[in-house]
């Protein structure tokens, strides 16, 4: 379940990997790729950033190459521009050390450099030390969710679009899934429904020891001659202690280069704009012991994020940071995303991925970035956990 990258990327292995099943991919909404998989930044990540030894640096280091090869093969446009992160004083280098460590560990290409091979590699960029990371590109992932989607049909399974799940119950054999237009049996459930991940569980008779609470990161535009101000992607050094890696300059695959993501709360799984919200999504988390503690240990770093959320010139003025020359004016567009955040009870946020599984059902509950950099990675590992139980 779940018309995502992930969810899609599963069902591409098992139709690879066992081509004699029958594969049914469910999603409620009236196309694939509809939240995370179509609003993230497009960013083909390297695996600079994750614990070394996590499901994150293991996937997201062998699926890097795999997306790649995918896209060259079926002609979807890419790019591989390179990313430089900065340390824009001397008080981020520990912290830059850290991440040079993390790339050592992780088997990742990069290269350590001044003030000069940051002009060299982004001439407007400014700081004093920086890693630049060759392998970095960018891709139109929702165009990657579609390729996954075609390839399926084309193989004779069945992509349901329009089809929420409602309900479920064990049956001999399977579970049978009650959705809103109509039934469907399986002997095996993956659970790949992002934002939604941890009340399909419960739908389907588990216990998630998590919650998904959602963050917005917003996105702005840069105008044309901002643009031509950044090659690449230009990162800060980020904050070890959250899950996102700051705000960051991208240069999307079609060219067009974007400003964020920040990370403000969302008051509903699927609140998109500045004041949306969702009564029921915002009782449930305020209800959630671990969103309250969260709350108390970050409530700073809350305020500042929402602070330049609302203030298009407090935006600029941290971005300025990363390139000096930036005005509140070069900011033309603004468009959003939300992330599906687990979120254990002691308000810990959970870095890396988490999937669990029992008899007949895999549940995916943790899968942020870099999950669709991962997709073909993380796909075949949940993939060969459903057939050695349909085994």
């Amino acid at each position: 379940m779940g018309g995502g990258i992930v969810g899609l990327a599963t069902a591409h292995a098992l139709e690879r990997l066992r081509p004699d099943l029958r594969i049914a991919l469910l999603e409620k909404e009236p196309a694939v790729g509809r939240h995370q998989t179509g609003r993230n930044s497009g960013v083909i990540h390297a695996g600079l950033y994750y614990a070394p030894g996590s499901l994150k640096s293991e996937l997201c280091v062998n699926g890097g190459p795999r997306l790649r090869a995918f896209c060259r093969e079926r002609g979807i446009p890419m790019t591989q521009t390179g990313k430089i992160v900065v340390a824009t004083s001397r008080d981020q280098i520990p912290a830059l050390d850290e991440l040079e460590h993390r790339a050592r560990a992780n088997g990742v290409a990069f290269e350590r450099t001044g003030p000069r091979g940051i002009a060299d590699r982004e001439p407007y960029a400014a700081g004093v030390e920086a890693l630049w990371i060759p392998f970095t590109g960018a891709v139109c992932f929702a165009d990657v969710a579609r390729a996954f989607a075609a390839e399926l049909v084309r193989a004779g399974h069945t992509v349901r679009t329009e089809f929420e799940v409602v309900g479920a119950h064990r049956e001999d054999g399977g579970t049978r899934l009650l959705g809103t237009s109509g039934d469907v049996s399986a002997r095996m459930v993956v659970n790949c429904a992002g934002l939604h991940v941890d009340r399909v569980m419960r739908l389907l008779g588990g216990e998630p020891d998590c919650a998904i609470l959602p963050f917005r990161g917003e996105y702005w535009g840069l105008g044309e001659s901002a643009a031509r101000r950044v090659r690449g992607h230009i990162y800060p050094v980020p904050d070890a202690r959250l899950p996102h890696l700051g705000v960051h300059f991208t240069r999307a695959v079609h060219g067009d280069v974007e400003l964020g993501p920040n990370a403000v709360w969302a008051w509903g799984r699927e609140a998109y704009g500045r004041f949306s919200g969702n009564w029921a999504d915002a009782l449930e988390a305020l209800r959630y012991r671990g969103f309250r503690e969260l709350a108390k240990t970050h409530w700073r770093t809350a305020v500042g994020e929402q602070w330049r959320s609302l203030n298009k010139r407090a935006a600029v003025s941290s971005a300025r940071r990363l390139l000096p020359d930036l005005e509140p004016s070069d900011l033309v567009r603004w468009r959003s995303g939300i992330r599906a955040q687990a979120v254990a009870p002691n308000g810990e946020l959970i870095q890396d991925f988490v999937v669990h599984e029992r008899r007949g059902v895999i549940d995916v509950l943790n899968a942020p970035s870099p999950a669709a950099t991962s997709c073909l990675a993380i796909g075949e590992y949940i993939a060969k956990k459903a057939i050695a139980q349909l085994d």
